[in-house]
């Protein structure tokens, strides 16, 4: 595929990329790539969405670490889509990419993608969403950890008072909702006080937070707290709160977007997090690169987390401390 590519014109590679919706981004370009069989190391970039900052950011963070590699990335936008992705990849793969990197939006609905992968001799690495199986690696953090920290800190700040507190949740049968939600769940079952109200599934979405707080408002004039499964989703509940004077009412998310982050010290916004996108795609291709190389890799990868709440937000959002280091 390397020889033929050689043959390929520039003009007609850049017309199959465009048929295909699938871009190629800095760290080498797409002619070097087609033309030199031993050239850079071809990545093929699989995500759900960039409909949130959060995987805009991660994206950024890849293809940060494609550049300095000196890899080339070939990257598609599913935009939630589980269809469009594995026409994606099926795109990908036709293109010979040395490794795949998935942000699926179904775990379940990407293996024919990724059994297709795996006869075509692709190694695939996943990144924030597990898959059940064919992944050589998986690249994430503890969300059920990043959940009960956060948890455990509006529960101390809510106190003997309690109240209801209401979950925005992530995606249906996501892993990353269902740990989110596990964890916070677990961390405030110590209070008996708190009654948790189930939410919606926005899909880690701020426009379909606000559209599903705001009628959960109507049901819940009560609500003592907000728990959302990212702080995009949390930060359109905030503004929902806002916009309805309820500046008593607490919020909480998870993924620590500088956003949210500079909310924290205002006292409403109480805590999010550490999810730092930018590392996570870093580390994804750096996982990648490993395995392109025959070296070993352990086959779940955790990136680690941290609480950001009053103690440390400013330390994080002015980049000092040990919280920007976990960042970079």
């Amino acid at each position: 595929m390397r020889a033929f590519r050689s043959l390929i014109t520039p003009f007609a590679l850049v017309a199959a990329l465009a048929a295909c919706s699938v871009s190629t981004s800095p760290g080498g370009s797409a002619e070097t790539a087609a033309q030199q069989s031993d050239g850079p190391v071809a990545i093929g970039f699989s995500q759900a969405t960039q409909q949130s900052p959060f995987y805009v950011q991660l994206r950024e963070g890849a293809e940060a670490a494609a550049k300095k590699a000196g890899a080339t990335l070939y990257f598609a936008d599913a935009g939630g889509d589980v269809t469009k992705q594995n026409n994606d990849i099926q795109d990908l793969i036709t293109r010979q990419v040395d490794v795949l990197l998935i942000n699926p939006v179904d775990p379940q609905g990407v293996q024919p993608s990724i059994a297709a992968a795996k006869a075509a001799g692709v190694s695939v690495v996943t990144v924030d969403r597990p898959v059940p199986e064919g992944a050589i690696a998986h690249v994430g953090r503890d969300n059920k950890a990043m959940g009960a920290l956060v948890g455990k800190r509006l529960s101390e700040q809510l106190g003997d008072k309690g109240g209801t507190v209401i979950e925005i949740r992530g995606d249906a049968g996501g892993a990353v909702a269902r740990d989110r939600g596990a964890g916070f769940h677990e961390a405030v079952a110590a209070n008996p006080k708190i009654k948790i109200v189930e939410g919606p599934y926005a899909d880690y979405v701020r426009a379909k937070a606000v559209t599903a707080m705001q009628d959960l408002l109507q049901v819940h004039p009560d609500v003592a707290a907000v728990y959302a499964h990212n702080d995009d989703m949390a930060l359109g509940a905030l503004q929902v709160l806002k916009e309805n004077g309820k500046d008593k009412v607490l919020v909480a998310g998870v993924d620590g977007l500088m956003e949210a982050v500079k909310q924290i010290p205002s006292g409403q916004y109480v805590a999010t997090a550490l999810n730092d996108p930018i590392s996570l795609g870093a580390k994804a291709v750096e996982t990648m690169l490993q395995v392109q190389k025959g070296e070993k890799v352990e086959p779940a990868i955790d990136a680690g987390t941290e609480l950001i709440d009053t103690d440390n937000a400013a330390q994080y959002a002015t980049g000092t401390g040990e919280f920007a280091e976990a960042a970079k």
